[in-house]
């Protein structure tokens, strides 16, 4: 992928489809402001002018405040023009020698493009300007302040709306109010008042919206306050913007054509109507005659002498412009329900009587409500559909609620939004239920998710789904909640044991306000659940923490809701306690971090499957690599590599047996038919269903069964996985729809296509190691199931993505001509690049001594070897047979990474009659990765690899054990890793090299 296209993807999602990023990018952040010292005392100590500009911006949560620096004369502000860049001017009237006239024009013939507002604050000050109105014209707009700070904020916005009104309209489809009023007194009281419902109507969206980035883009989208005061100006406006005019206000008598006209007013609504006839619309005029006028073309009239003027234009927003609640009424205009949401409008709208519908439809109320919660493209649609459009009320209704349904799923596709039931099926949505950092993990899929959203990434699979699973994720917030709640710093020792530290999280309690959500959540969730860790520290490239923390699955299968939510509750605090268990302190303290620098999220996924009998498992689960350490034939380390079971992926990440295949050239075979057979997987895990009570105490496998492969066909888990093996021809054919061994060879999949999974994760891999900008690893689930009626396709979802450290350093060992006599080691099968200088020790495992039954005493013993080279800060060179880090003690040594962490080399030797293949993919796998540690591989009698086991046997022993050997040498020896070619030396001293 070219990593333009990614930019435009990333900044699609980012900043939204229309740009809305770049709304509102001529604001107002440095004011000018000319006044008497007197009037600047008045307006800080009495109105408190820079308190109510910041409090108004603060409770809109917009942008920072402008900035105020007042003058006291026009001398004083032309220096400051000289010195600084202001976006607007205010001047008083009387501001001393140099009037405010003379500044205007001084500052006009410098800057032309700089907005200057006059601003009187005396009644008498309107009666003086009639003298000077030859001069007004180079004043922007002229303001009446009398004592409310509101004033402010209104002229501020309408210099902003202003600016932005041709970008922000075209590119964000954002409303206009057009206001005409040419009497300076009443523009100055109605348009703050304007901008006040505007402020309480974005608030209100804000609040409702569950996605922060449609909060963001709910405050540039607000509507627009554009202020004309003569006819011609506003028909100028009209036609330039009527497609976005939610409402014209305007008073009745002012000039039109150079000349005053008393009905100016009524000839402007007029012409509005023609074009847009259900457009809101208010005449104000002090001659109560005119009210006949205005019935007469269907627009509303407020009288200016009105006791409660403001108030009934208050209320005539609310009622018509869609502002506030929806309220539906019946026929006889009786209110029956009332909607504070879109969500809510969404439910009740579905059970309103037909006449209600009827009713709203005829008035334009849908399309006005929608308007004003800028759902500006439904709205459209809505206003043109009248009910002779359908064939009944019922088929509008249903109309309405698929394009409510669909608006709403297309402003959240891809976000993280907050907890709401109606977010719970939408696997486009990541929801918080808890305030806070998502962590390592939570981070990976959220990102991975936007972009693919961005992308239409589904698109180019017609026949596929491609997500993410259902994803709630518990933030950080939580975690820092639940320790100080309940003490458990204070109450923890170091002498606790793993047990005990799980007791004590065990009884202590979350948060009421999670809990409900918990409780919520679980009533509409029925399947089966991940409960996962997201540490902030965990994935990142130098630290993956891969294993390190806990994964809990659970059936949710309980009868009793209550005991459903006591499971889940218990997952959540043992993933919250794995942060304090010994394996992760160790780990912790192994990277140099502090505990307290650790905070947990968790992410609470639907499990990837399908019920197979009394088992729950995902046709595929696997993990790719887009660097192949391994790479064997032509292929290179960029083809990538994957490595995939039948059932959940724990016999993967565990280092289990599996199939593994290049994404890039699928066809390519890694294994010759012989090995195939014998190492192919012979057994699965799957989640029991059978008992819904267990005691997660017992560990994490405490839900989860090893199942053999031979079992489980009449279940048609193998239908697309499995081969049979055909003893007459010595061959393997795909499918299982005749007699013999089953082999699990995904040829189906993989080779004929019948699901294309090699080409999704190679475009995955290739989007992912684009975007992180370095090799990434992914986890994934596949689930096959088709199912023409429901409209299900088979589905691969990405469980988790992070990325893979790959060292840079340049040794390149495939010209050298080396001199093997000279090594310990040497071995073409190696992962690590660079260079070492500074290790003397070795911890080896004697070949001898192996013992496939005593693996279990052997990962005691290297624990105990590997604190003691912890604690006197020495790193060493690991030897031992098998597998390191399998969780099936007869493939290897099943040592978790903690207790191996010390060793800066760790090296695989091969077992006779037994092919190890290299561990990637394992979590275990991946730390060493992370750690930039060489892993070399020394296959069974192999003819190229060897070790020097004579000179081994020669050196210091530091300590002889019941399986290992501790030696040190002379000299530090020098360890080379060509990561390129996959060759590793070890030399064997000072002077041989």
């Amino acid at each position: 992928m070219d990593k333009n296209e990614l930019i435009h993807y990333y900044n699609k999602f980012k900043y939204g489809e229309d740009s809305y990023h770049y709304l509102m990018k001529n604001k107002v952040k440095e004011i000018l402001l000319i006044s008497t010292f007197y009037d600047a005392f008045i307006f800080e100590q009495d109105g408190r002018l820079s308190e109510q500009i910041y409090g108004e911006y603060r409770q809109l949560n917009l942008s920072t405040a402008p900035m105020v620096t007042s003058v006291p004369t026009g001398e004083e502000a032309l220096k400051m023009l000289e010195k600084k860049k202001f976006d607007l001017v205010i001047t008083m009237l009387h501001i001393g020698k140099i009037t405010s006239f003379e500044i205007v024009k001084m500052i006009k013939e410098r800057n032309p493009e700089l907005p200057v507002l006059l601003l009187l604050n005396m009644q008498s000050d309107l009666s003086l300007l009639k003298k000077y109105t030859d001069k007004l014209d180079l004043f922007d707009n002229i303001f009446l302040w009398k004592g409310d700070a509101k004033l402010f904020l209104a002229m501020v916005k309408s210099v902003e709306d202003k600016r932005n009104i041709e970008y922000d309209t075209k590119h964000g489809l954002v409303r206009v109010i057009l206001l005409v009023e040419d009497s300076i007194q009443y523009y100055s009281t109605l348009l703050p008042l304007l901008y006040e419902e505007i402020v309480k109507q974005t608030q209100i969206l804000i609040k409702e919206e569950l996605s922060d980035i449609n909060k963001r883009l709910k405050m540039r989208v607000r509507p627009k306050v554009i202020l004309a005061h003569n006819y011609e100006e506003a028909i100028s406006i009209y036609d330039k913007y009527k497609e976005y005019i939610i409402a014209v206000i305007s008073d009745i008598s002012y000039e039109r054509n150079n000349h005053l006209d008393t009905e100016a007013g009524i000839k402007l609504i007029s012409k509005v109507k023609v074009n847009i006839y259900d457009v809101p619309t208010i005449l104000m005029s002090s001659d109560s005659s005119n009210r006949k006028k205005a019935d007469k073309i269907n627009a509303t009239f407020i009288d200016k002498y009105s006791k409660h003027l403001l108030q009934e234009l208050r209320q005539y927003i609310l009622d018509n412009l869609g502002f506030g609640d929806f309220v539906f009424r019946n026929e006889k205009g009786e209110e029956i329900n009332r909607a504070r949401t879109l969500i809510e409008f969404e439910e009740i709208l579905k059970t309103v009587p037909d006449e209600s519908i009827l009713y709203h439809s005829r008035r334009n109320h849908f399309s006005a409500w929608l308007m004003a919660r800028g759902e500006t493209q439904i709205a459209k649609k809505t206003r043109l559909l009248t009910i002779k459009d359908f064939d009944s009320t019922a088929d509008m209704r249903n109309h309405l609620e698929e394009t409510l349904n669909f608006i709403r799923k297309s402003k959240n596709k891809g976000k993280i939004v907050n907890f709401h039931p109606a977010s719970l099926f939408e696997p486009t949505e990541i929801m918080r239920l808890a305030e806070g950092s998502l962590g390592g993990k939570g981070r990976g899929l959220a990102f991975m998710n936007a972009l693919l959203i961005s992308m239409e990434f589904e698109k180019h699979y017609p026949d596929v789904n491609i997500s993410l699973p259902s994803t709630t994720i518990i933030g950080t917030n939580e975690f820092d909640d639940f320790i100080q709640r309940n003490q458990i710093i204070e109450r923890l020792n170091d002498n606790m044991s793993d047990s005990e530290i799980d007791n004590l999280f065990f009884e202590s309690s979350i948060s009421a306000e999670l809990l409900e959500n918990l409780r919520i959540f679980l009533y509409h969730i029925k399947y089966p659940l991940a409960v996962r860790s997201s540490g902030l520290l965990e994935d990142s490239s130098s630290q993956p923490f891969a294993g390190i923390y806990r994964t809990y699955m659970l059936p949710n299968n309980h009868p009793d809701d209550e005991e459903r939510l006591q499971q889940l509750l218990s997952a959540i605090k043992l993933v919250f306690a794995s942060v304090f268990i010994k394996n992760s302190r160790s780990y912790i303290e192994n990277l140099n971090h502090q505990l307290e620098e650790e905070k947990m999220a968790v992410i609470i996924q639907q499990v990837v499957g399908s019920k197979f009998g009394d088992y729950y498992y995902p046709h595929i689960s696997g993990i790719t690599q887009s660097h192949n350490f391994y790479p064997i034939s032509n292929l290179r380390n960029e083809d990538g590599i994957a490595s995939i079971v039948v059932g959940l992926g724990k016999a993967v990440i565990e280092g289990g047996k599996h199939f593994r295949f290049c994404p890039k050239f699928p066809k390519v075979e890694l294994l010759q038919l012989k090995n195939l057979l014998i190492d192919s997987q012979k057994e699965l895990y799957g989640i029991d269903l059978k008992h819904s009570e267990f005691d997660l105490l017992t560990g994490e496998d405490a839900t989860i069964n090893k199942m053999e492969i031979k079992n489980i066909e009449p279940c048609g888990a193998l239908n697309y996985t499995a081969s049979v093996w055909d003893h007459h021809d010595n061959r393997l054919i795909p499918g299982v729809n005749r007699p013999g061994a089953r082999v699990i060879t995904f040829d189906n999949i993989i080779k004929y296509n019948y699901f294309p999974l090699a080409d999704i994760t190679a475009k995955l891999l290739e989007i992912g190691e684009e975007a992180f900008g370095m090799p990434v690893e992914i986890e994934f689930a596949v689930d096959l199931t088709k199912d023409k009626k429901h409209k299900k396709v088979p589905t691969f979802y990405i469980l988790q993505i992070r990325p893979l450290a790959i060292s840079n350093e340049d040794v390149d060992l495939s010209s050298n001509e080396i001199n093997k006599e000279q090594l310990l080691l040497y071995t073409d099968k190696s992962m690590g690049n660079g260079e070492i200088n500074t290790i003397q020790d070795i911890i080896y495992l004697d070949p001898k001594k192996f013992d496939r039954l005593k693996t279990i005493e052997m990962k005691g013993e290297i624990d105990l070897l590997n604190e003691k080279m912890k604690k006197d800060n020495r790193e060493y060179i690991l030897i031992g047979q098998g597998r390191w880090g399998s969780q099936d003690r007869f493939l290897g040594i099943p040592v978790r990474f903690v207790q191996i962490s010390n060793a800066k080399i760790i090296i695989e030797m091969g077992i006779e009659d037994f092919n190890i293949d290299p561990s990637q993919g394992t979590h275990f796998f991946h730390n060493i990765i992370a750690m930039q540690i060489g892993y070399f591989t020394i296959p069974y009698k192999s003819q190229i690899d060897f070790i020097d086991w004579n000179w081994i046997n020669q050196l210091k022993i530091i300590e002889d054990r019941n399986f290992f050997t501790h030696v040190r040498t002379s000299h530090p020896l020098t360890i080379k890793m060509d990561g390129k070619h996959g060759i590793a030396v070890i030399y064997k001293g000072e002077n041989t090299q």
